[in-house]
């Protein structure tokens, strides 16, 4: 007889995911894909802000997906000419292909890629980033600064909540999708996000690499001094928004850490009960943060 962990787990690999709720069916019908070394990647691709030059791209976090985005997303249309985001490989509705070797240098790499498929290479950039997206924005901006960014150029910088631990590792492994829902529920805050609104991190079976996803956590620890030397080291404008009552990245030890490290970044520190997504959490109070530092240059 089979030892039950493995009747359990063979009986919920036949169960269905989630459906799409309506306005995250909405936000991928409204998207596209294209195509990197033979992986299809979503990205939102939204056109606004007549007469204005500006690109914003915007990298999102773990285990999320460009629909984090979705409460500022109008709000930013009327400044800039081209709002743009992507589902990272192996998150939301992009290609999560398994066995592979998940990397910040390949995902940076697709960055590259989708805007050179966009015709923007030769465009002043700027990132807008959360958490896991932090580090691949400081990729890209290690890159800009080595000239290793085929013709991109970094305008700015802002970062969000970067993760400076790790989410529990039974999340990891059991992925039971309510069992992983009601885990993220203290990450997420009083304000948060509802269980639901994470059923699509099973689309396309994205349960099954989220093992393979946190490799980053390693990459984090090997290239630090890479990631971090080239945030400190940058002249463009570099700003963080912060929610206080993030617990994976504590107040007021992280934001101490921060501006010793980074002591030329502007911060924004949002109320009191905003955690580690404030840009679901507190829409508005991110957007004019967001929007103070923009304009401030």
């Amino acid at each position: 007889m089979r030892e039950w962990w493995v009747q359990v787990g063979l009986l919920y690999l036949h169960i269905p995911p989630p459906q799409l709720f309506p306005a995250l069916h909405s936000w991928k019908t409204s998207g596209k894909f294209f195509t990197y070394k033979g992986l299809r990647i979503f990205y939102q691709d939204s056109v606004g802000g007549v007469g204005s030059p500006e690109i914003v791209v915007l990298l999102h976090g773990f285990p999320t997906s460009s629909y984090d985005w979705y409460k500022i997303w109008e709000g930013l249309t009327p400044r800039f000419h081209r709002v743009i985001a992507l589902d990272f490989l192996g998150f939301g509705f992009s290609d999560k292909p398994r066995p592979h070797h998940y990397s910040k240098f390949e995902l940076a790499s697709i960055m590259e890629a989708l805007l050179r498929h966009l015709g923007l290479q030769n465009r002043r950039i700027n990132l807008l980033s959360h958490e896991y997206g932090d580090i691949v924005a400081q990729e890209l901006l290690y890159r800009h600064k080595q000239n290793r960014c085929v013709r991109l150029t970094i305008k700015s910088l802002c970062l969000s909540n970067g993760d400076g631990g790790v989410l529990s590792p039974i999340l990891t492994r059991l992925m039971n999708f309510f069992v992983f829902s009601r885990g993220l529920t203290p990450v997420f805050g009083p304000y948060g996000l509802h269980p639901p609104r994470v059923s699509w991190i099973r689309n396309n079976d994205g349960n099954l690499v989220i093992d393979s996803l946190l490799q980053y956590i390693n990459q984090w620890k090997k290239f630090r001094r890479r990631w971090v030397g080239a945030l400190a080291s940058v002249t463009i404008p570099i700003h963080f928004i912060y929610g206080p009552l993030d617990p994976i990245n504590p107040y007021p030890e992280f934001l101490e850490l921060y501006r010793k490290t980074l002591w030329r970044s502007t911060v924004s520190i949002l109320d009191d009960h905003i955690s580690h997504y404030p840009q679901l959490e507190d829409p508005m109070g991110f957007l004019n943060a967001y929007m103070g530092f923009i304009n401030s240059f």
